[in-house]
């Protein structure tokens, strides 16, 4: 499951494309094995481990994609921040197009299956605390006994060494000097959270 990148894109730094996949961890995962390919949107998070880490997270039961895992490999798709970037943003805009300025890493490997009862709490529980670490009164699991086996039986956990690793950083890093400037400038400046992220996601990425 190749991404078209040109050289200009490469994201060649490991450390930045697991930065993104940690940021942005709400991922496309895709598996094609046989027949039609199964598509679930999920969070994942990153681990060490292997040579480009793992990713584990968990679906539902009911979600036939767990099913099959086995069919081959499966790809995730985490999307950073992206912006529109007008032509007039341009120093010549009448000799410029429309483009779209983005961040990706795609994530190929196969997926493991988590049947181990403990571990797989483990796995929700960690993911809890990672999304509520931000949180002014983070919440923590008070639910136990009968009702938490129950809730465990209904998904299946996972885990993903990572085989191959991605990443693209459309930053127009093909244009000058002074087109550079004036596009990270009205990112910048603009009212959007995400415009202005790409703006320095753009700055960072000469």
């Amino acid at each position: 499951m190749a991404l078209y990148t040109p050289r200009h894109f490469a994201g060649s730094d490991l450390r930045e494309a697991i930065a993104l996949i940690q940021a942005y961890g709400f991922a496309t995962l895709v598996t094609a094995g046989h027949g039609e390919p199964q598509v679930t949107h999920l969070p994942l998070l990153w681990a060490a481990g292997g040579d480009h880490g793992v990713l584990e997270g968990h679906m539902a039961r009911a979600n036939p994609h767990w099913q099959r895992f086995a069919d081959g490999h499966t790809l995730a798709i985490f999307h950073g921040p992206h912006a529109y970037v007008s032509p007039s943003w341009y120093v010549q805009p009448e000799l410029q197009v429309p483009t779209w300025n983005y961040a990706t890493v795609h994530a190929t490997g196969t997926v493991e299956v988590i049947d181990d009862r403990d571990a797989k709490l483990d796995l929700v529980d960690r993911s809890a605390a990672v999304y509520e670490a931000g949180s002014a009164c983070p919440w923590t699991r008070g639910v136990d006994g009968e009702r938490l086996e129950a809730l465990l039986r209904n998904i299946v956990a996972f885990r993903m060494p990572i085989s191959r690793l991605d990443a693209k950083f459309k930053m127009s890093q093909n244009k000058t000097a002074a087109d550079r400037a004036g596009v990270i400038a009205r990112l910048e400046a603009s009212g959007d959270t995400v415009q202005r992220e790409v703006g320095r996601w753009m700055a960072a990425h000469e």
